[in-house]
């Protein structure tokens, strides 16, 4: 064997140790599985999750965090976006949909343990309809590490945290009861800060503004109001029973019509739930530290407010029930307009049906007609002054695209 020959057969020996030690330890970056994932698990598991965790304003945070999981845990393997908050490519040819329904699992079965027989006989519906072998186990075990890595960014971020809000003793003050105050101090998920995107204090007791947002409820918000339409009755209503699960519906339809990949879909999810739960962070942190009275308050006067151009009605009652926190600002507003800035960042626009329970099906093809419907509705149902939504519209427009603008990329 000449020297020339000596030297290619030691470098061919070489490069054949080098691609066995790189075979043994796994890639270094994400690899796209051989076969088309089937998208169908995050839709399920969405459905599991809005089965799952209580219906409250705190809902969208815990769907987020099943939602990342899954996302990071899909787009590891996948290789199609950037991760969130991890930087972790998944072993060869790991089982996207096993991962995804492992990293759901696993979030669930922490956050809500009396829910373990439903959610293992899901994981093990899900994993059914994968090949048992080698891809199905590395996925499994690739999405409980995305799962524990969103569990372990979670860990001590002000959830139920003992929190006192303050007694009302003057006019403009609320004086009802707060659910899940805790929820204005949570670590945001994208935002730097819950007071990043502020909207500031309400109109002031004896304004202008306020006067006429006082009179414009009073009389189009009113149980027995001689003025509201039918139609804005109707809409009032259909819009008090959207938020939480049929939103979700409403995602997984999107998801289905539109024929989302599963890494489209796992994105989807998780950053318009990220958005939503950043939105509503922002508004509870102005509700608590605002405590502004709501409509019905200021319409009776439990507190004199001073103004002798404002009447008292003392019998005076909202459309539907009065929420169980402050009115500025309002929650649903926040709550819709990040969901239409995201349906426009991931899909290119708002097509959307939505489902209220009592009102039946609306379909929406435009983010202004959703969000200015949602602004009516709220003064419509008696339980919101008009700047109160208008200015939560702008909270989720802006914490959606923030959310987008540092989440949730493209992967180069």
């Amino acid at each position: 064997m000449s020297q020339t020959q000596r030297q290619r057969s030691a470098r061919l020996g070489l490069l054949v140790v080098l691609v066995s030690a790189l075979v043994a330890v796994g890639p270094v970056s994400a690899a796209p599985p051989t076969a088309a994932a089937n998208p169908a698990v995050i839709a399920t598991w969405n459905s599991v999750a809005a089965s799952t965790i209580p219906a409250n304003p705190a809902a969208f945070l815990n769907y987020a965090f099943v939602h990342l999981a899954m996302y990071n845990a899909v787009v590891g393997i996948t290789g199609e976006y950037e991760q969130y908050q991890w930087a972790s490519p998944a072993p060869h040819n790991a089982s996207p949909e096993a991962a995804a329904a492992a990293a759901a699992h696993r979030v669930l079965l922490t956050y809500f343990p009396a829910a373990q027989t439903t959610l293992d006989a899901q994981l093990a519906a899900s994993l059914a309809q994968i090949p048992d072998g080698g891809p199905q186990d590395k996925g499994i075990a690739y999405g409980i590490r995305a799962a524990d890595r969103i569990i372990q960014l979670r860990a001590n971020d002000g959830r139920n945290a003992a929190v006192t809000p303050p007694t009302a003793d003057a006019a403009g003050e609320y004086a009802g009861p707060f659910a899940v105050p805790w929820l204005g101090g949570v670590t945001p998920l994208a935002l730097n800060s819950l007071q990043q995107f502020d909207p500031g204090a309400p109109p002031a007791l004896g304004s202008a503004t306020y006067r006429a947002e006082l009179e414009e409820v009073r009389t189009l918000g009113a149980a027995n109001s001689m003025v509201r339409t039918e139609a804005q009755t109707l809409t009032a209503r259909y819009f008090a029973d959207v938020p939480f699960g049929p939103m979700e519906a409403a995602l997984r339809d999107v998801a289905a019509r539109r024929a989302l990949d599963i890494s489209d879909s796992a994105r989807l999810f998780a950053a318009t739930n990220t958005a939503i739960a950043d939105a509503l962070g922002t508004v509870w942190n102005d509700k608590l530290r605002t405590m502004w009275w709501r409509p019905i308050s200021a319409i009776r006067e439990t507190f004199d407010d001073g103004d002798a151009l404002t009447v008292p009605d003392p019998e005076w009652t909202p459309l539907i029930n009065t929420p169980p926190y402050p009115d500025w600002p309002s929650g649903l507003c926040a709550v819709i307009s990040a969901l239409t800035s995201s349906l426009e960042e991931v899909t290119g626009g708002v097509d959307l049906n939505l489902v209220s329970p009592s009102q039946g099906l609306r379909h929406w093809d435009t983010k202004a007609g959703l969000d200015l419907l949602a602004v009516e509705a709220r003064i419509w149902s008696g339980i919101h002054f008009r700047t109160a939504d208008t200015v939560s519209i702008g909270v989720g427009n802006n914490v959606a695209n923030w959310t987008f603008d540092h989440y949730f990329a493209p992967a180069d």
